[in-house]
């Protein structure tokens, strides 16, 4: 059985790191961790200032791909992307902060789970917060859908949520493969 902090540690960067909109234009990437930081941060303490340096460089970067992926996937022109970045940096924010919600969960259930059986109270208090976050997203998906309708064409726009609900859904498969059953 993994433990609470590697099961939350796990689940929570790959969450977190997909939500995240980057501050920086997509002419100007996140440089790629070296294969030997990259290789390096897996033998570090959790918590230590290089395992930190590294996993902020993979999110730098996780962060500069995604918004890369959407600005080619888009085709938007000036006048668009004028109009359509602030909206996705505010969505990405925000997404930020399901996020963290979500994660704060995730550990909550890795800490239970580390202790045997989970109690019902407790369950159902984790199963009520789990659905609560997921309304959540699905009600800021609209807010932003609605919003980014009114600033791109509809097939563009509709693209636009398409792409985030790949990218997210991939994630939510990482996170349903490495989050175990409660018992």
């Amino acid at each position: 059985m993994r433990s609470a902090r590697r099961v939350s540690s796990v689940v929570i960067g790959l969450f977190i790191m997909a939500g995240c909109a980057s501050q920086e234009t997509v002419s100007k990437p996140a440089a790629a961790p070296s294969q030997a930081a990259a290789g390096s941060a897996s033998r570090q303490a959790p918590g230590s200032p290089a395992s930190e340096q590294n996993a902020q460089i993979l999110l730098d970067k996780i962060k500069a791909d995604k918004k890369f992926l959407v600005a080619s996937n888009m085709e938007l022109t000036e006048a668009e992307s004028k109009a359509f970045w602030p909206l996705y940096d505010s969505y990405q924010g925000e997404l930020m902060q399901i996020n963290e919600r979500l994660g704060k969960t995730i550990t909550d259930y890795a800490n239970l789970i580390n202790k045997g059986a989970v109690p019902d109270d407790q369950a159902t208090a984790l199963l009520d917060e789990v659905l609560a976050i997921e309304k959540g997203e699905v009600d800021l998906k609209h807010i932003y859908a609605d919003k980014v309708s009114t600033v791109l064409p509809a097939t563009k726009a509709a693209r636009y949520m398409q792409i985030e609900t790949k990218i997210r859904s991939i994630l939510k498969g990482e996170l349903a493969k490495r989050i175990p059953l409660v018992y």
